[in-house]
């Protein structure tokens, strides 16, 4: 009977994993795969030699692209890249205002999840389906202009307020999915020395956690610098308003959305490679 019931605990725990996105650095030398889905690019590590060479080859190739456009045709190209260029703040403190935000309502969800008190596992889940429901341009002009009748939201809290909120669903189906994949002995055996649940939560369950949900943290920040994109709905002067400006004034739509798009590219393209080195340093460290 003890030996079925540990049999069902390790299937648990493997199939909890396999809804994870893999990050350990040694899975290419394990037999299984695991089928990976995101919306964001690959993270490029070390030993998937097939994702850092595409990573290289897409990264280096809209890099030179960008460059030949700007120096050998600066007119238009050198003037849409300067106009462009001048959104990325605006995109960058929208991002990593409403990733801080996300990660704060993601915890607060995952935990919510686990809890072993009903209503709060209702909340947490009505949460998750109602917000997962709704796209984020709907989110994003609810909040600016229906909300912003009553609370006065200006554009880039309206713009981190929506990010948050809808990227914060997600982010707590990635803590959750990242608490179950810690096995049960380690909260048992935190119990067994003496802390509370809370205290085996706060030190050793989340820093268990931490290492196993950072590449998906790390896709949802790329995701959410794309999505970002949607804030220029609400007026909001990032990379692609800064583009439909330039393309009002001049009508050169297809030179200015292939400048848009490139900058994109480049920005997602070396964020997937930093979140791969800190994953690399992070399990190196331990």
């Amino acid at each position: 009977m003890e030996h079925e019931s540990n049999t069902f605990d390790e299937l648990h725990m493997t199939t909890a994993k396999q809804k994870m996105v893999s990050v350990d650095p040694t899975d290419h030398k394990k037999k299984h795969s695991i089928i990976q889905m995101t919306d964001g690019v690959l993270i490029p590590r070390k030993g998937d030699g097939h994702v850092l060479n595409s990573w290289r080859i897409t990264f280096f190739s809209a890099l030179a692209l960008l460059a030949f456009l700007v120096i050998f045709l600066p007119h238009p190209y050198r003037d849409i890249f300067m106009v462009v260029i001048q959104g990325t703040p605006v995109t960058f403190q929208a991002t990593i205002l409403a990733i801080m935000g996300a990660i704060v309502i993601g915890t607060l969800t995952g935990l919510g999840s686990v809890s072993k008190r009903r209503w709060v596992n209702m909340v947490s889940g009505v949460y998750v389906e109602l917000i997962r429901g709704i796209p984020l341009l709907v989110q994003l002009i609810f909040i600016y202009y229906a909300m912003g009748r009553f609370f006065r939201i200006q554009g880039m809290v309206a713009a981190v307020v929506a990010l948050s909120i809808c990227f914060g669903a997600y982010m707590g189906e990635i803590v959750r999915a990242g608490i179950q994949a810690i096995p049960r002995g380690q909260m048992e055996a935190a119990i067994a020395v003496g802390l509370s649940r809370s205290q085996a939560f706060r030190y050793v369950i989340l820093p268990q956690t931490v290492k196993v949900i950072l590449p998906a943290v790390g896709n949802e920040f790329i995701s959410m610098l794309k999505d970002s994109s949607l804030v220029s709905a609400i007026a909001l002067s990032d990379i692609l308003r800064k583009g439909r400006e330039y393309i009002s004034r001049t009508f050169l739509s297809l030179e200015t959305m292939l400048i848009v798009a490139l900058v994109y590219l480049i920005i997602t393209l070396l964020l997937s490679r930093l979140v791969g080195m800190l994953e690399e340093r992070l399990h190196k460290n331990g």
